[in-house]
């Protein structure tokens, strides 16, 4: 099957790659020529612009855009004017599942077709495959299914869910069409604010077998600080990278978060490369929202998401609030960071 891939990314490129693998036709066309010409090489179909990308593809166009949710509408307006009525557009990032609901009430009357796409694999989805959540027009998704059943990874060796052994559809090949436009979006918003919550546990836990020697430091003895009671219940010096590794092997929280995790701590145990600035690209935010507007309690996934925020500065205006209100009330005076002279 041929297919228009717009955003050549790190994700976009890999995606192209196993379809061609597949034996897929692929256009692609992207603003940074060197990234076409290397897909080229691998014998993408490249072009210069998006009229010349239109002229490529074979009607009823198929364009999969793999660009950052900005960049979404700005990039359908540019590509409309070189579509014909009965094309499919379909986004492949991150965008809010809204947004899906609103384009595709757009485009219904010019009569595109619409399909928003949740992808989920990361930089390893070339040779693992993608996990994809799909919303759309049933008969498109269908026309749609040699490119997902190519992107997804399959059943590969997992082991079937107990129940499901005449279990129907493509969930256990690792896509599924969820429901109408945004429906794709809308489960991969919630998937990536468990993934924070997943995340936030993680480094948590990581964080407290970190701590666990602190009874072997002797601790300041003065009013600003608490002391550690029991010094000699917190005299361990763990291996995380070892922790991290036997976690993987048959325990209950193995994942692959945490094998990921493991493979980091093996690399650098201090992990000294990262600052600890944790990004948010709106999906955990989004997620929230909807448990709101759903009445659905979210303490865990809220709690990661503030986390995120904090990590970037976002709180350190609230800190100075709250310690300039203890140096007000009871004359606290500011102890400097770990590290810092006083």
């Amino acid at each position: 099957m041929q297919l228009g891939m717009i955003g050549l990314g790190r994700m976009g490129s890999n995606m192209v790659r196993r379809l061609l693998r597949h034996g897929h036709e692929c256009v692609v066309f992207d603003r940074a020529e060197q990234t076409v010409a290397a897909l080229v090489k691998e014998n993408a179909i490249g072009s210069s612009s998006l009229a010349e990308f239109a002229k490529k593809l074979i009607k009823p166009r198929a364009v999969w855009l793999m660009v950052p949710v900005g960049a979404v509408d700005d990039t359908i307006a540019d590509l409309l004017p070189h579509l014909d009525p009965g094309d499919i557009l379909i986004d492949g990032g991150n965008s809010y599942y809204v947004d899906d609901i609103r384009r595709a009430t757009e485009l219904t009357p010019q009569r595109f077709h619409y399909v928003d796409v949740g992808t989920s694999g990361g930089v390893w989805g070339l040779e693992r495959g993608y996990c994809m959540m799909i919303g759309g027009e049933s008969d498109i998704v269908k026309h749609l299914d040699p490119i997902f059943a190519s992107l997804a990874p399959g059943r590969g060796d997992s082991v079937r869910t107990p129940g499901r052994e005449k279990a129907e559809g493509t969930s256990e090949q690792g896509y599924l069409h969820c429901g109408p436009n945004g429906a794709g979006h809308f489960v991969k918003m919630v998937h990536n604010g468990i993934e924070y919550g997943l995340m936030a546990a993680y480094a948590e836990g990581l964080a407290v077998l970190k701590a666990a020697n602190v009874g072997k430091t002797r601790g300041v003895i003065d009013a600003e600080t608490t002391p550690l009671r029991d010094p000699e219940h917190y005299r361990y010096d763990f291996n995380l990278a070892d922790i991290a590794e036997v976690w993987r092997r048959g325990s209950v929280i193995a994942s692959w978060l945490l094998d990921l995790s493991a493979t980091a701590l093996s690399h650098d145990p201090t992990l000294a490369n990262f600052a600890g600035r944790v990004s948010d690209s709106g999906e955990g935010r989004w997620t929230i929202k909807a448990a709101i507007d759903e009445g659905v309690p979210a303490h865990v996934l809220s709690s990661a998401l503030y986390e995120r925020f904090s990590s970037r500065g976002e709180a350190d205006f609230a800190d100075k609030i709250l310690s300039a209100m203890r140096y007000e009330f009871g004359g606290h005076v500011e102890k400097p960071a770990a590290g810092q002279a006083s």
